[in-house]
C-alpha cells in the first residue's frame, strides 16, 4: 500500500469515527432529554394539590354565581362523584360526539378512574353564605364541607410528540353556571398550573360539532389548531375533532404551531 493511499484510508476512517461519535453523543443528548422530561411529568404528578400555588383561584364568585375549586385523583373518586362525572359526560357530549357517543363513553369511563387523571372539581357556594364571608373563609369552608358539584376539569401531564405538555382531557360544567366566565377562569388556572410545571404547552381536543367550545377556545382563549391535529397532518382524512393548544416555549411552538 503506498503512503497516499494509506492517508485516505486513515482520513475516511477518522471522518467515519467523528460521525459515529458525533451520533452517539446526539442519541446519549436525545435520551438525556428524554429522561428530564419524564422526569418533570413525574414530579407534576406527584404533586398533592396544584391549586396550593394559587390560593386565589380556590374561589370564584361573579355573576351570582359563587363557587370553589377542589382538587382529586381519577383512582380516588367516590361512587357518587363517578355518577355525577358520567352523568354530566353524557348530557354534554352525546349531542356533539353523536353515533360516535356510544364506543366514546366506553373510554371516557376508562379514562376517568385512571390513576394519571388529575381533576378540579368545582363546588358551588350559597351565595347567602359566600356573601358575608372572605375568600380565604369560604376557601376554607369548600376544603372542609364542599358543595354540591356543578362541573369539573380532568387533566393529565403527558408527553406529546416527546414535548411535555398539561393535557385537558374534560371540562365540564353544569348547563346553569355556563356563560358567567367560569370556563375561561378555569383554563386561567390549567395555563397556571401548566406553566408553573414546566410544562411546553396546554392540549386539549375538541369535537368540530361542539361549535360552542371551539369558538371558546379559540376566538375567546387564543387556542389555535396544532400542527398535531388531523386536519393539519392530513387534510384529506376526515376526522370528527380537532387538537387544540397553547403554547408556552418555543420547542413546543415548533412542535405543534410550526406547520410543515
Amino acid at each position: 500500500m503506498d503512503s497516499e493511499t494509506h492517508q485516505r484510508r486513515r482520513r475516511g476512517n477518522a471522518t467515519h469515527n467523528t460521525v459515529i461519535t458525533e451520533k452517539r453523543l446526539k442519541r446519549s443528548e436525545v435520551l438525556a432529554k428524554k429522561k428530564a422530561f419524564e422526569q418533570l411529568i413525574k414530579a407534576a404528578h406527584a404533586e398533592k394539590d396544584h391549586l396550593a400555588s394559587f390560593p386565589s383561584y380556590r374561589h370564584f364568585q361573579i355573576n351570582g354565581l359563587s363557587v370553589c375549586l377542589k382538587s382529586g385523583y381519577g383512582n380516588k373518586l367516590s361512587s357518587t362523584v363517578k355518577q355525577y362525572i358520567q352523568t354530566l359526560l353524557k348530557l354534554n357530549m352525546e349531542g356533539p360526539y353523536g353515533s360516535e357517543w356510544q364506543e366514546e363513553e366506553k373510554v371516557k369511563r376508562r379514562e376517568m378512574v385512571d390513576h394519571e387523571a388529575r381533576y378540579i372539581f368545582v363546588h358551588e357556594v350559597a351565595n347567602s353564605n359566600a356573601d358575608d364571608m372572605t375568600t380565604e373563609d369560604t376557601s376554607t369552608s369548600c376544603l372542609e364541607n364542599g358543595g354540591p358539584l356543578v362541573g369539573f376539569v380532568h387533566y393529565r401531564f403527558v408527553l406529546e410528540e416527546e414535548v411535555p405538555v398539561l393535557y385537558v382531557y374534560e371540562l365540564q360544567l353544569d348547563s346553569r353556571v355556563q356563560g358567567k366566565g367560569l370556563g375561561k377562569f378555569l383554563i386561567e388556572l390549567i395555563e397556571l398550573i401548566a406553566q408553573k410545571n414546566c410544562m411546553g404547552a396546554v392540549m386539549l381536543t375538541v369535537q368540530k360539532a361542539n361549535l360552542l367550545a371551539m369558538n371558546f377556545y379559540i376566538s375567546k382563549l387564543r387556542y389555535i389548531i396544532s400542527s398535531t391535529s388531523p386536519s393539519k397532518v392530513n387534510p384529506m382524512i376526515e376526522k370528527s375533532y380537532e387538537i387544540l393548544c397553547k403554547t408556552f416555549n418555543d420547542e413546543a411552538k415548533t412542535v405543534f404551531e410550526d406547520s410543515g
